[in-house]
């Protein structure tokens, strides 16, 4: 079996450098899990999405710990984080900056650049589809490139730099939905749940009482990164690469041999979303202590990867038809 990878990598060497990663990462669960109860799946596709340098989508009603998360995962990895509260008048100076025009005690005058909440390394964009489509598309160039351009100069953000969104999936009025290409930059859509009855009274014992647990650091930002470029060089099988492939240009219904596709899709995803899984299934196998990821990694992740990267007709939603029995159908078709 051939292997999509570095040929020029000691595999030895490879080999002790994921599994003291995979150490570390096993640590950074254990301190979150402290914190956060009932969430497991929530925890290991943010971190999957983390070590793939990605930024992610949390979606859930109130009160499900997304805010919490966010600055737990800030402290166990030794980041930056910020919060910003996305309402209709938000404005792009209010993310990204501003200049404002200075005079010198000598008489000159000159603009100086205040950097807005976006220069950190961990953004919480809070209900992000409170913003108006003009404040959405500001953290499009950001997300992308890690930079911004205020007055014709180009700022790099911090690194790491990621971006953790959440969204309401009931309370839609006054909210204005995120275009696809937005969508596109998230690299996983993740669907936050109730706890289960045990997770939900550890919670309340662990919550109420006169002391609260505490996160603590088990990572830095340079180890991130360096986590990151390790997760690229895990060598992964024709098998997988298959699978990811024939997952991706399935779910296009100008392409695809499936009959559901056709039928209740009005479009695909895009080369991004084979991106995203071959990335993904990568930091999966990691997080699970394996050294190369399996085609049940595709099948894991194939959700949340391609959830936000396609959308059903107006006549499949008459139907009832909902996402996820597209995506069943399409992970089934993988064997």
């Amino acid at each position: 079996m051939s292997e999509v990878a570095e040929t020029t990598q000691d595999p030895s060497v490879l080999v002790a450098e994921v599994e003291a990663l995979g150490a570390r990462l096993a640590r950074v669960r254990e301190s979150v899990g402290r914190v956060i109860f009932g969430q497991d799946l929530v925890i290991e596709r943010t971190l999957i999405t983390l070590l793939s340098g990605g930024h992610v989508l949390l979606v859930g009603v109130p009160g499900l710990g997304k805010t919490k998360l966010v600055d737990t995962l800030g402290t166990v990895l030794g980041l930056d984080p910020r919060r910003v509260q996305f309402t209709p008048d938000l404005m792009p100076a209010d993310i990204l900056g501003s200049e404002v025009l200075e005079e010198a005690a000598d008489g000159k005058r000159a603009f100086r650049f205040i950097k807005g909440p976006i220069f950190c390394q961990l953004l919480m964009a809070d209900e992000i589809n409170r913003a108006s489509p003009r404040t959405q598309s500001a953290l499009l160039q950001a997300m992308q490139e890690h930079r911004v351009a205020i007055g014709g100069e180009i700022h790099p953000l911090p690194a790491p730099f990621h971006v953790l969104a959440t969204q309401n999936p009931i309370e839609q009025e006054g909210t204005y939905p995120l275009p696809e290409a937005q969508l596109d930059r998230f690299l996983l859509e993740i669907e936050v749940g109730y706890p289960d009855e045990a997770a939900e009274r550890a919670m309340l014992l662990a919550t109420t009482g006169a002391r609260e647990a505490k996160p603590v650091q088990a990572m830095t930002g340079a180890e991130l990164i360096a986590a990151q470029a390790l997760i690229r060089r895990i060598p992964v099988g024709e098998q997988v690469l298959d699978a990811i492939l024939k997952l991706v240009r399935s779910a296009r219904p100008e392409t695809t041999s499936l009959e559901t596709v056709r039928q209740n899709l009005s479009w695909g995803p895009g080369p991004r979303a084979a991106q995203a899984l071959m990335l993904a299934t990568r930091a999966r196998a990691v997080l699970d202590g394996r050294l190369a990821p399996s085609i049940d990694d595709v099948i894991a992740l194939a959700e949340p990867v391609l959830r936000h990267r396609m959308a059903l007709t107006f006549a499949a939603r008459a139907d009832g038809v909902r996402l996820s029995e597209v995506i069943d159908a399409l992970k089934a078709s993988l064997g």
